[in-house]
């Protein structure tokens, strides 16, 4: 059995040892519009935060200094994001946050899986010399403690270690690879995304599904790498290619992914669609809510802008400027309007005798006087003209040009208002 409480010395020893390899060049096409401009990993999140930032933060939090960032779609913001943010670390003490875009190293093609995106960086993981190899996610939210998995991964003599997590069955069909264990979590199968997901045994309505966070002993990792490139029917992915391969002939093991305070299972969301992003965002209004975004101990940490701090203004009873239930950035000014339940980004200016309900609002939104906004999303930089009313009748949104998710939320960008777009 694993040592189920580790010394320090033992943790920061495997940390040390460890490359994390964060791959965040997916476009995130479920999100339609809102990553037209931007990869997934870029995407903003929680009033302040960048998707990048979570597995980024964990990562430093856990003790692991030595992390490559892998880009490829439209990677422009996020580069930005992390050099700006991340772009302190002291590579002679042994520590970096390398951004390693697509440069087709080993390839004439830009990277067609995720394994293939490992493999044409093999010379950058090589010259650090790592004994294990963290494979991440670049576009999941959540808190993880990684010496945990590591430590798992370790003791356990595993040549592969893949973190999973408890997830419904019906949300995991289609969407998640699902694994089967024995009673020492040795993984006995593996399917990609199956439609109908083999449950657990003890309950029917569960499944274990992989996170996409993988460890991986160094040479061993080179060495299936190496022979899925040599295959020419590979989809030169970990989840379709690399683990159904290994699974039989080497030692692969699951580790659930738990809180690092108590047995229950952690926090994690995949905010991969308009319904799911605009779900989590509000999930952080709760008093006490799943994401402790609060929390000393574990700090998200992300590039901090110097902004002023946010205002509120005019205290009429037609007009009075006031938030509830609300989450309102650093330069933000709310005139003579009300916000209620919505997570207002940096620099949102909401003008007199506006409401903005149930709302996400990007950074750089200004919502002009006698708006009535309630269930929408809100693209960075829109310019929501005088009386505009959004939310309110699905028909009229879509008629405007606006997309209307399956849950009823409205989206709006720039393009959609015939504002100019670019990069974000």
């Amino acid at each position: 059995m694993p040592n189920m409480n580790p010394s320090p010395r033992y943790i920061s020893n495997l940390t040390r040892e460890t490359y994390a390899l964060i791959l965040a060049g997916g476009r995130g096409s479920r999100l339609h519009e809102l990553t037209d401009w931007r990869a997934k990993p870029s995407l903003y999140f929680g009033g302040k935060f960048r998707i990048i930032d979570f597995p980024l933060s964990n990562c430093i939090n856990s003790g692991i200094r030595r992390i490559g960032v892998v880009t490829q779609y439209k990677s422009h913001s996020l580069i930005r994001h992390v050099m700006r943010g991340w772009g302190h670390f002291k590579k002679e003490l042994g520590e970096s946050v390398e951004i390693l875009p697509a440069s087709q190293r080993y390839s004439e093609s830009w990277y067609k899986g995720t394994a293939d995106a490992v493999f044409q960086n093999i010379d950058i993981i090589r010259h650090e010399l790592p004994k294990y190899v963290m494979i991440l996610s670049g576009d999941h939210v959540y808190r993880m403690d990684y010496a945990g998995l590591l430590a798992a991964h370790a003791e356990s003599g595993a040549d592969m270690t893949v973190s999973c997590l408890e997830v419904p069955v019906a949300e995991a069909a289609g969407a998640f690879g699902v694994v089967e264990v024995d009673e020492r979590n040795k993984i006995l199968g593996f399917e990609e995304k199956p439609e109908l997901p083999k449950h657990l045994p003890e309950n029917p309505e569960m499944c274990l599904a992989s996170m996409g966070n993988y460890v991986f002993n160094t040479e061993f990792l080179f060495e299936q790498l190496k022979k899925d490139a040599m295959n020419e029917n590979s989809d030169r992915d970990f989840g379709k290619d690399i683990i159904p391969s290994i699974i039989e002939g080497h030692e692969v093991y699951a580790h659930p992914f738990r809180s690092g305070f108590t047995d229950e299972e952690a926090y994690w969301r995949d905010v991969g669609t308009l319904d799911s992003f605009w779900q989590a965002n509000m999930e952080l209004l709760s008093p006490t809510p799943a994401l402790n975004l609060y929390d000393a101990k574990w700090p998200i940490w992300t590039f901090q802008e110097q902004l002023p701090p946010a205002k509120f203004v005019f205290d009429d009873d037609e007009r009075r400027g006031m938030a509830v239930d609300s989450i309102v950035s650093g330069g933000c000014i709310i005139s003579g309007s009300t916000v209620r339940r919505s997570v207002l980004f940096n620099e949102v200016q909401v003008c007199s005798y506006s409401t903005v309900e149930n709302s996400v609002v990007l950074p750089d939104v200004v919502v002009l006087r006698h708006c009535q906004i309630k269930n929408a999303i809100l693209d960075r930089g829109c310019i929501i003209p005088e009386g505009t009313v959004i939310g309110h009748d699905h028909d009229h949104d879509r008629a405007r040009g606006f997309r209307v998710s399956e849950g009823g939320i409205t989206l709006v960008t720039r393009d959609m208002l015939g504002l100019p777009v670019g990069y974000e």
